[in-house]
């Protein structure tokens, strides 16, 4: 036996016999185990993530490049510009050079913070996200919050009494509206709900974020009139794929044996489904949770478009025809960052959850 691993003789404080125990090195390595293997755990998803966020950018770069059109002949569309000014204009946005030379300096660039200059807008593009986000953070933030909210609590309701009429109601609910586009579904709570249709009056606003003359708590009231045809919209589409989520995985934990000493123990139906078996199928939820906070960034692209909403999702609208390209690439950069931001804050919160991960 090494000295290392040879039991160490500890003497009783009292002077009376000694005892053979682990040396401290052996007890050291025990509970350093755990914290070493945890750590290298975060840093294998550091490192993917970073991984990641450079994959982000060679693709932005690549490919909003095989868009068709012009961005030049765009800007000057219907002016009388001749070649020359044409030329001058290339040179100036750096469209003349190579493209290996535009990649490294936009990958020098965006690494610095530095997300160019719009086309379209002529101001710097981080300004505009800057300025946009609030609106696609308001709207999106809000549909998150309830949807999530509304489908883990469904799921589980769905999941304990699976069979029943109430699950086969909320699963076929979920499944139609999960397989309804949100710009189609968008445009029909306009004509039924903005419009009107026969006995319904137009009750909401058509698009839009404010009226522009409300001002103090009718403001927010304002606000919050024009946010209730898209937030439904985003909400009918988003809770579906939560709720089937949250069902599956707590399906799959309910003929765990777990569950059945904890019922045998005389545990309450109630407290059985929110201390044991919710907690244990909640880790693929957790995903898909922070996968949909990862969407606040990127708002909704069709739903913002259908409201004429003012935030990320419409800019992105608007860059795609010209196109702008630093505008795009910015917009897919900060939406592809916010996405794996928020799968790494899943992947580190997973230990948590269940000790199992990362060990």
């Amino acid at each position: 036996m090494t000295a290392a691993s040879s039991p160490a003789v500890v003497r009783e404080p009292d002077g009376g016999p000694v005892r053979s125990g682990p040396s401290r090195g052996v007890l050291a390595r025990a509970a350093a185990g755990p914290r070493t293997a945890y750590l290298l755990y975060v840093a294998g998803k550091l490192g993917g993530a970073a991984v990641s966020i450079l994959a982000v950018l060679v693709t932005s770069f690549f490919l909003f490049r095989i868009i068709p059109g012009d961005p030049v002949k765009a800007m000057t569309r219907n002016r009388a510009v001749s070649p020359e000014q044409l030329a001058l204009l290339r040179r100036q946005f750096g469209l003349d050079a190579p493209v290996w030379q535009q990649f490294t300096d936009y990958c020098g660039k965006a690494l610095t913070g530095d997300l160019g200059i719009s086309y379209q807008f002529h101001a710097p593009v981080g300004e505009l996200i800057a300025e946009r986000f609030p609106a696609t953070l308001l709207l999106t933030g809000v549909a998150v919050v309830l949807y999530s909210a509304l489908g883990l609590w469904l799921g589980t309701r769905s999941a304990w009494r699976h069979g029943q009429l109430g699950d086969r109601l909320n699963t076929g609910v979920a499944l139609t509206l999960w397989s309804v586009p949100s710009f189609w579904l968008g445009l029909l709570l306009i004509i039924v709900f903005s419009v009107g249709i026969g006995p319904i009056p137009g009750l909401f606003p058509t698009g839009g974020m404010e009226s522009g003359s409300a001002t103090g708590f009718a403001h927010v009231l304002d606000v919050a009139h024009h946010m209730v045809l898209p937030v439904l919209t985003l909400v009918a589409v988003g809770y579906a794929q939560t709720l089937l989520v949250m069902r599956s995985s707590l399906l799959d934990e309910m003929g765990s044996d777990y569950l059945t000493t904890a019922r045998a123990k005389g545990l309450r139906d109630a407290l059985v489904r929110r201390r044991h078996a919710v907690p244990n199928a909640l880790l693929p939820t957790v995903t898909m949770v922070f996968i949909n906070l990862g969407h606040v960034a990127a708002g909704s692209i069709l739903v913002e478009s259908v409201f004429s909403w003012p935030g990320l999702g419409g800019l992105f609208y608007q860059a795609i025809p010209v196109p702008d390209l630093p505008l795009i690439q910015g917009l897919f950069v900060v939406f592809a960052g916010a996405m794996i931001l928020m799968n790494l804050l899943a992947d580190l919160l997973y230990p948590l959850l269940d000790p199992r991960v990362g060990r």
